[in-house]
């Protein structure tokens, strides 16, 4: 099976929140052909390169959407006028919330688009600035959009050509190609795979562990621009996804959480099949099968030390268990901060620490000597992810917002008891093996890592169940499996494509396509034997054909049979039987073409 695989920002690039995943599905359906379209994010990801690839990736293509692009285009005046009506309903749809005039919108830019080899001035012009004007300003747009000043348009205007960048691209003939399409993430990745199954058919599966609208959200909450700005943009985003989640053939939460947001954006149930994401048990299976449960009074905290993981909250928690058990002590292991505001929270969060607890070093090189200790990991010389979680008997997670907790499902696959706020997908992954409190709620945190230190028997059961049902749900092997079936049930309910440039796709005509029956309904075929005699044209009209056949030449070469194509109905079938056929072809041996079964096509 020929796969396109579209990713952004994340594979085949040494970093990314999607490369692990993918790297992982990639290599794991090694009996698959994949071709990677990926939209990279900035210079340095293309300076870098990519991961080293299994032989089985055919093809790897990058586009940017990291800076402003200008190919220097001119267009005629007829192009420039089918622009702008385009561009018109695009950002009516948006203005307005309604999904017709943006669809009709979006394909017509990528028709163009294709025309005309791409719109990347266009896009940037001042056309496209007034159009985006005179929406904004029209009877029923939203409020916050009428607001919206020149700068605020000017900042749109740029948003919108960058998301909408991949209409331009020279992907579509290859992914035409592809018997399916597999889009890593929704939003912008997904926009390629998109076009293909409006323009050429190929079927598209959309995999969505973090709903790209609600990142664009919670990264739009904290930026500077104006109201008008992130509204303009969130709706634009959220019809893209109503649009995507509409034409996809397959839709593939990561958890009960994405798939909430899938359906309140419009995805019909149908579609939707929650594939848990896939870890590699094999990491950590020391630790998990070890009898060594760790510290009984060490509290670990494993991931990225920033605002939304609320380590501040955990701190003034575990102030509170401190009063209790004088003893207890919290190990926080942390990858080194990416960005300025990571490093200004660290720093806020140590001089916390040295403030609840002043009598200790609160960034002692000895672990032992402080109740509250900052530690690198997964360095050269650092501890492993293995190693932190096997540093306490207790995992801790304060998040505030989350999506999968993959530092959570970590911790089960070491056997640890977990103790977690309630937040994204967290009760999902639980299950019931660990405690959950209430986020922003440092008493109720406090309250249950007590109530787990102070219990050894009840810790040990906790890690125990939580490592059985990771290894039942959270493993490489289940997710690539999962995945394994997916595209067989897409593929194999997929029509058969044909047209120019477009080999047959391999199982795009099951064997059971070529037995009449009201299973096998779909598009009429017309066809008949070289040689064939007129058909009475009544019943053509009313009754699809399909070929048959030849008899025997040596019996009689003159003869045809003609059979009712599949969904034809028993109508066709009763007309045809009362035609005049000579005995012969009665008599005949019907074989069916070894062209019409899927290994004539491999």
């Amino acid at each position: 099976m020929r796969i396109g695989l579209l990713t952004e920002g994340g594979y085949p690039y040494a970093t990314g929140e999607a490369r692990l995943w993918c790297d992982r599905l990639v290599r794991g359906l090694d009996r698959h052909e994949f071709e990677l379209y990926a939209l990279s994010r900035s210079a340095e990801q293309e300076r870098r390169g990519h991961v080293p690839l299994p032989p089985h990736v055919t093809r790897v293509t990058t586009a940017p959407l990291w800076a402003p692009y200008d190919d220097g285009r001119t267009y005629r005046r007829r192009t420039r006028k089918r622009f702008a009506g385009h561009f018109a309903d695009l950002v009516a749809g948006v203005c307005t919330g309604r999904a017709e005039p943006f669809a009709e919108g979006l394909y017509g830019l990528a028709e163009l688009a294709r025309e005309e080899g791409g719109l990347y001035a266009a896009l940037r012009s001042e056309t496209a600035v007034r159009t985006l004007e005179a929406a904004c300003r029209a009877p029923g747009a939203h409020r916050t959009a009428q607001r919206a000043q020149v700068p605020d348009l000017l900042a749109v205007a740029d948003q919108l050509e960058r998301a909408l960048r991949p209409l331009s691209l020279a992907w579509y003939e290859d992914l035409a190609r592809m018997d399916l399409c597999h889009a890593a993430a929704g939003g912008t990745a997904a926009l390629p795979g998109l076009l293909a199954k409006r323009f050429c058919g190929v079927p598209l599966l959309v995999t969505e562990y973090g709903v790209q609208l609600r990142a664009h959200y919670l990264e739009r909450a904290g930026e500077p621009p104006t109201p008008a700005v992130r509204a303009l943009l969130a709706a634009f985003h959220g019809r893209l996804a109503a649009e995507i989640y509409r034409s996809a053939d397959l839709l593939v939460p990561g958890n009960t959480h994405a798939r909430r947001w899938q359906e309140r954006c419009g995805a019909e149930r149908a579609k939707l099949r929650t594939v848990y994401p896939g870890m590699e048990a094999d990491r950590f299976a020391t630790v998990g099968e070890s009898t060594d449960l760790g510290d009984p009074l060490t509290l670990a905290w494993v991931g990225r030390i920033e605002p939304t993981k609320d380590v501040i909250g955990l701190l003034h928690a575990f102030a509170e268990v401190r009063r209790a058990e004088p003893a207890a002590r919290l190990r926080l292991f942390a990858a080194p901060p990416r960005t300025a505001e990571s490093v200004e929270y660290l720093a806020h969060c140590r001089a916390l620490a040295a403030q609840l607890f002043p009598d200790e070093a609160a960034d002692a090189v000895t672990v032992g000597e402080s109740p509250v200790s900052f530690e690198e990991v997964g360095g050269p010389a650092a501890p492993q992810p293995a190693d932190a979680y096997a540093a306490g008997r207790v995992v801790v997670l304060s998040s505030v917002v989350e999506g999968f907790p993959i530092s959570l499902v970590e911790a089960m696959l070491c056997g640890r008891a977990t103790v977690s706020t309630d937040v994204g997908a967290v009760c999902e992954v639980i299950g019931g093996t660990g405690l959950v409190v209430p986020p922003r709620n440092p008493r109720a945190l406090a309250d249950a890592c007590l109530a787990l230190l102070g219990d050894a028997e009840r810790a040990a059961r906790l890690g125990a169940a939580a490592r059985a049902r990771a290894l039942e749900l959270f493993t490489v092997e289940q997710n690539v499996e999962a995945y394994r079936a997916l595209y067989l049930e897409l593929i194999s309910h997929a029509r058969r494509r044909a047209g120019a440039g477009v080999d047959e796709v391999p199982f795009g005509l099951p064997p059971e396509a070529c037995v009449p029956g009201r299973w096998t309904a779909g598009v009429p075929s017309w066809a008949t034997v070289p040689g064939a005699t007129a058909v009475d044209p009544a019943a053509t009209a009313r009754f699809p054909l399909t070929t048959a056949p030849q008899t025997d030449p040596q019996t009689d070469p003159a003869t045809t049979v003609v059979l009712p194509a599949p969904g034809a109905g028993p109508a066709a079938a009763a007309h045809l039987a009362v035609a005049a056929v000579p005995e012969a072809v009665l008599a005949a041996t019907v074989e069916l073409p070894l062209a019409a079964t899927p290994e004539a096509a491999l």
